[in-house]
């Protein structure tokens, strides 16, 4: 899977949050300004820029930036070691976004991180593997997350809904506050506004033997990338600090749109965070 936001997509998010003009960007970059709106617009540029300049203007991190440019992906995770999570992916309309399924084997209890824009590869993965849907959390209300809820609703009735605070949506029911238990697995809520108002991020630990945790980030993180700060780009910056590149190292990171990632590899490679 590609990566959600190429370079310039990086780029054009961090001129806007420290409010760059083009053409003071364009200047440091060594560009003209038409030649830095292509690479915003396509990722790529006939001259080479000058990474660390162009970074160091926009609040970025030069060598990581320029490490996306030339094709940085993630390290794909080997998720046998978090058998029980399934990332599933849905498109409309040209956008792709992330929903997961992850389930206690024991019990066959699932929960459902954000619905996305079609149930049916989730319900079929519910009967496929004979499991019971008791928890839907979302990340955040944006359309593309909570698409397919309410024919979620209707299929399975008695799902219990959890949502972030200052969530505007009447048909959501709950705010999750301490740990609620899957089974043998422990879910716990961190708010991460910015993105948009409501966004949290949810982090499952005890993962079956595993120790690694697991977080749902929605769209506060992607692999090599944020956000949009809908709400505020500097408030999600700092949310993501504190509230998931805090997290341990080796957690699985499951954003809402691209390749899944870890904290290590964010930190290492993400040009948001120097």
């Amino acid at each position: 899977m590609m990566l959600e936001d190429h370079a310039g997509d990086i780029i054009h998010k961090a001129r806007n949050a420290a409010k760059v003009p083009l053409a003071t960007a364009a200047t440091a970059a060594g560009l003209s300004p038409a030649e830095l709106e292509r690479l915003e617009a396509t990722g790529a540029c006939e001259q080479k820029p000058d990474w660390n300049a162009l970074a160091s203007v926009l609040g970025l991190h030069g060598s990581k930036l320029e490490a996306v440019a030339h094709g940085w992906l993630p390290q794909p995770p080997e998720l046998r070691r978090w058998r029980e999570l399934r990332p599933i992916t849905t498109t409309q309309g040209g956008n792709t976004v992330n929903c997961y399924l992850l389930w206690d084997p024991s019990t066959r209890s699932a929960a459902l991180f954000d619905t996305g824009w079609n149930m049916a590869p989730i319900q079929e993965l519910i009967e496929e593997n004979r499991l019971e849907l008791k928890y839907l959390f979302l990340t955040h209300s944006h359309q593309d997350h909570v698409a397919a809820l309410k024919i979620l609703q209707i299929t399975w009735p008695n799902v219990v809904l959890f949502f972030g605070p200052r969530n505007q949506c009447p048909a959501l029911n709950q705010l999750l506050t301490g740990c609620m238990t899957l089974g043998s697995l422990c879910i716990s809520a961190r708010e991460t506004p910015g993105h948009s108002e409501d966004g949290v991020t949810y982090v499952i630990n005890n993962f079956l033997g595993n120790p690694s945790p697991v977080a749902m980030v929605g769209d506060c993180l992607f692999a090599g990338s944020m956000g949009r700060g809908f709400q505020s780009a500097k408030l999600l910056k700092q949310k993501v600090q504190k509230h998931i590149l805090s997290l341990p190292s080796e957690t699985l990171l499951c954003p809402g749109h691209g390749p899944l990632t870890t904290v290590a590899q964010e930190k290492a490679q993400n040009p948001f965070f120097p």
